[in-house]
């Protein structure tokens, strides 16, 4: 689900598009009423349910008296850097603590082999 929300517009009057490719997408959008906030602005909020598919470009067009030519703003599926550390980080943590572990075990096990319990009395 993609959102576009547009905030603290005036007149009223606005139309959000959502394009795929350039082209206007009709199908699964849904968009909220011209919502008031109180202060003589109003903000919309439009959905698009949506399956990516490799190579193709999703937009959200917005146009309004204060845009005249309109303004577009293009997706990006593309995961942000700080987002891509975080992951980089967790996996390499999530490697160390395997390899740790599995070191442990060895060690155990290496110690353990030729042991034989005597029971007291």
């Amino acid at each position: 689900m993609l959102v576009c929300s547009v905030y603290d517009f005036y007149p009223k009057g606005i139309k959000v598009t959502w394009l795929r490719d350039g082209q206007e997408v009709t199908s699964d959008v849904t968009s909220t009423e011209e919502l008031s906030n109180g202060d003589w602005y109003y903000q919309l909020h439009s959905h698009l349910e949506y399956t990516p598919r490799s190579g193709e470009t999703i937009a959200c067009k917005v146009e309004h008296a204060s845009f005249p030519q309109g303004k577009v703003v293009t997706w990006d599926s593309s995961m942000p850097e700080a987002e891509k550390n975080k992951v980089i980080i967790g996996a390499s943590a999530l490697v160390l603590g395997l390899i740790i572990t599995i070191a442990g075990v060895v060690y155990y096990k290496k110690k353990s082999t030729g042991r034989t319990l005597v029971p007291s009395s």
